[in-house]
């Protein structure tokens, strides 16, 4: 029997786990397996670039789970600094550039895997390419990053450091909680009503708050028009359409990301509302036999909205390659969807959310009732209580959960994971307040904020009938 040839476009999380696992099923002699990678690493945690900026990760290398010696000790053909800057799909073979030695050479598959990942939004404004402006998604990007920040402390500037992280979802957050840590003076400006706008805005509103009282100086409605840069093409400031001027020897871009699929869209390849590649649940590119496509390019089944979202996440990512690997080595898995969960802190903030919001479910054509309850994370007399807001989400005839957002202290994001489950069986807020969960004074008060919170959504839904 021939050796099959694999192809995969992209070494990270959805790419390598792909082809580690296609190649657990088939050996190198049933399944020749290369891949290509257009940075300096692989197989990495992008969430972590925040921590390490911050210097809660002590170096760079923590974040790298196998590097390219390892993979290719285990057969995998891994080829970096190496884009594939064309699909041919009727002659089955992707076209490479060394980005090095700009050499280009063509190479042949019978089975091909795309992981191109996501990029940073970067609005088309004046002096968004000085030195000084970075997008964070890939390691390359936080190494740039870390690079201007290093350059920026050690010079004479350094007196009184300035940031401006312009948008203020996870990664805007997150990174300003890692400018704080490192002694900048931070501003966010974002365009919404308030912060995180995965939140709704009475939630993001204690996002705000908390964020204005940790020092970080967060402007709402603010629409960033111009970088203004010095004399030497370095970043100085930032501009509004108000008018303001917010000095900056940094800036940070958390506006959000966008797949990677020109590739797949000059090939033909089907993509979705917002550009992300379609596939079915075993994550095979729709109407491509030989195609799989995985990770932050990829859009998702909403299990509670039942419509195809672009939602980039290492976990799902993760998931798409073992999946894919498992169809591509001749074994069965499918990916069935999302219920839309996330978790981000900001200094002693914990912010999460799984479902859907007001407008989500509004865009969906469901009628819903809410409630939001203010708790404590352990029983109030525990030394470590903190503050926790939980605002919930059931659809009015039914009484199925919708979604859940939760703001507060220490040990309160992770509680999504209730709901999550809740959320994934299809369970309704009665069935919620039923659930045994764990107590002890240090975990939680003797009703846990998430059935407090389940307790009010079930007596708004007989107020409404």
């Amino acid at each position: 029997m021939a050796t099959e040839r694999l192809v995969v476009v992209g070494g990270d999380a959805a790419g390598m786990s792909a082809a580690s696992q296609a190649r657990r099923l088939k050996g190198p002699a049933e399944l020749e397996i290369t891949a290509f990678e257009r940075g300096h690493f692989t197989s990495y945690s992008a969430c972590g670039i925040p921590y390490w900026i911050g210097g809660q990760v002590p170096g760079r290398d923590d974040l790298i789970a196998r590097t390219p010696e390892e993979h290719r000790a285990r057969d995998i053909d891994l080829r970096m600094r190496t884009e594939v800057v064309e699909l041919d799909l009727a002659a089955g073979r992707v076209r490479t550039r060394d980005l090095d030695s700009g050499s280009e050479a063509w190479t042949g598959y019978d089975k091909l895997v795309l992981a191109t990942g996501a990029r940073p939004v970067r609005p088309r404004l004046p002096g968004i390419a000085a030195h000084g402006v970075h997008g964070v998604q890939t390691l390359d990007d936080g190494q740039r990053l870390m690079a201007s920040l290093e350059l920026t402390e050690g010079s004479e500037r350094a007196g009184g450091r300035r940031a401006v992280v312009v948008g203020a979802g996870y990664i805007g957050v997150e990174m300003a909680e890692a400018l704080v840590a490192r002694g900048y003076e931070v501003t966010v400006l974002h365009r919404g009503p308030q912060p995180m706008a995965t939140l709704d805005p009475d939630m993001g509103a204690l996002v705000h708050t908390a964020m204005n009282r940790m020092g970080i100086r967060t402007v709402s409605g603010a629409e960033v028009t111009k970088i203004l840069t010095d004399d030497q093409g370095a970043v100085r400031s930032v501009a509004t359409a108000a008018g303001d001027e917010y000095p900056a020897d940094v800036v940070v871009l958390g506006i959000g990301v966008e797949p990677r699929t020109a590739l797949a869209r000059e090939a033909g390849l089907p993509l979705g509302e917002s550009g992300g590649i379609l596939t079915d649940l075993s994550m095979r590119v729709r109407g491509h036999e030989n195609i799989w496509s995985g990770g932050d390019c990829v859009e998702v089944l909403d299990l509670v909205a039942g419509r195809m979202r672009h939602i980039p996440l290492g976990t799902h990512a993760n998931k798409h390659g073992q999946v894919i690997g498992s169809g591509v080595g001749g074994g069965y898995a499918t990916f069935p969807g999302v219920v839309g969960t996330a978790v981000s802190k900001v200094c002693d903030l914990e912010i999460a959310r799984t479902g859907l919001r007001e407008k989500d479910a509004l865009a969906a054509g469901l009628r819903f009732v809410k409630a939001t309850i203010t708790s404590t994370t352990t029983a109030g007399y525990y030394p470590t209580a903190a503050e926790m807001t939980v605002k919930m989400l059931a659809e009015l005839r039914t009484g199925r959960l919708l979604g859940v957002q939760i703001v507060g202290g220490a040990g309160s994001a992770k509680r999504v994971d209730i709901a999550a489950v809740a959320l994934t069986a299809g369970m309704t807020v009665d069935q919620v307040v039923s659930l045994d969960l764990g107590y002890a004074p240090p975990f939680s008060p003797v009703w846990d904020p998430v059935l407090v919170a389940a307790r009010k959504t079930v007596a708004a839904l007989r107020a409404a009938g």
